[in-house]
């Protein structure tokens, strides 16, 4: 469908916004080349970046056909499409990195930045893939073990799950920095006191596995049915990497859990993805993942083509209508078999350790 040129910026933004917000599987397609066409004129930096690449826009006709945005750009540039209002929030990365020589040199670490105008949308579209993975927030306590996240005040997880927790309208939900005994008293408390709400505690992956290593008895969890626990962000730089299959194992053995659920999700992205274990993703109904070849970046493939072949993530995030919604992001990854999903099996060498559940290979 081509973008009717006769309409103003606005009100071909609203048009694109409905659309976002009404989204059916079966436009996908339509809509996200809508939004690349949009993009392709609005955004300073992807309209200079396709020029560069020789990119015919009206030529374009399929999702593998899309030029990818590199990541890093978000580190360098304003990622911005349109005339676009103050923004509500600036979200940034924590930065942490895993080259020793910027940690020796004391080098300054550059971290993206990816602006927010539209939180609305934002939590509109957050909300709805939660809900459509885990059924609805007012039937959860939420328990989010993020101290990383926490020290700083421009997470994007941290919004997230702010809004969350409020829709939960829960008073047992909360953030919790290092305060462990207080989360896990208010846990013995909801095995003691079931109110037939499911248990959500979501950490950052260093703090799970501190929690779980500790002297703590954790016998009273297995008895909390309803009971999920997901981790999202990595080690941070705070411990040693280890394969996520290691890191789940560990926290099962020691919590006394079945699974452990993980989020997929970075500052450069406003959509989302869950997995309920075994490390295979669902992408929100605003995401899709295509691969590309890890020595060709522009050599794309969609899960039709490459079942079980390795390669470099890219993100379309249509809930990115403000910045990009094409990411050619710096993580490597598989498609499963279910129509869709994928598993995240790493990074390139010398990626920022940060913003989404990744481990090493």
């Amino acid at each position: 469908m081509k973008l009717p040129s006769n309409k103003s910026f606005s009100e071909i933004r609203n048009t694109l916004r409905q659309q976002i917000i009404d989204l059916k599987p079966a436009g996908f397609l339509d809509l996200a080349l809508q939004i690349f066409r949009y993009q392709a004129s609005h955004n300073p930096v992807y309209n200079q970046y396709l020029s560069n690449l020789k990119i015919d826009v009206t030529q374009v006709k399929q999702l593998t056909e899309i030029p990818f945005l590199p990541i890093q750009f978000f580190k360098h540039h304003l990622i911005g499409t349109g005339q676009l209002p103050t923004p509500v929030v600036t979200f940034e990365s924590s930065g942490t990195t895993q080259t020793n020589d910027i940690r020796s040199t004391g080098a300054a670490i550059v971290t993206s930045r990816h602006a927010l105008y539209d939180d609305a949308l934002y939590t509109s579209v957050s909300t709805r893939i939660f809900e459509q993975h885990y059924g609805p927030l007012g039937n959860y306590h939420i328990l989010a073990l993020l101290p990383s996240y926490l020290e700083r005040n421009n997470s994007s997880l941290v919004y997230m799950l702010d809004h969350f927790i409020k829709q939960t309208g829960s008073e047992y939900s909360g953030f919790y920095l290092h305060n462990t005994v207080a989360m896990l008293d208010r846990l013995r408390y909801l095995s003691e006191h079931p109110d037939g709400k499911n248990i959500l505690l979501m950490g950052v992956t260093f703090a799970l596995l501190d929690l779980a290593e500790s002297d703590t008895d954790f016998s009273f969890l297995s008895t909390m049915k309803n009971l999920t626990v997901m981790d999202t962000g990595g080690m941070k730089g705070r411990r040693q990497e280890l394969l996520r299959e290691e890191v789940h194992d560990i926290l099962k053995s020691r919590l006394g859990v079945a699974s452990i659920h993980s989020e997929y999700g970075m500052t450069e992205l406003l959509s989302q993805g869950y997995s309920n274990g075994e490390g295979i993703f669902n992408p929100g109904y605003t995401m899709r993942v295509l691969l590309r070849d890890v020595n060709d970046p522009f050599s794309i493939y969609d899960h039709n083509l490459a079942a079980s072949k390795t390669g470099g993530i890219n993100a379309i995030d249509l809930a990115n209508i403000d910045s990009c919604s094409f990411i050619e992001t710096q993580d490597l990854g598989r498609f499963g078999t279910d129509p869709g999903s994928f598993y995240v099996m790493g990074r390139f060498d010398n990626s920022d350790i940060r913003g989404c559940n990744l481990m090493v290979l």
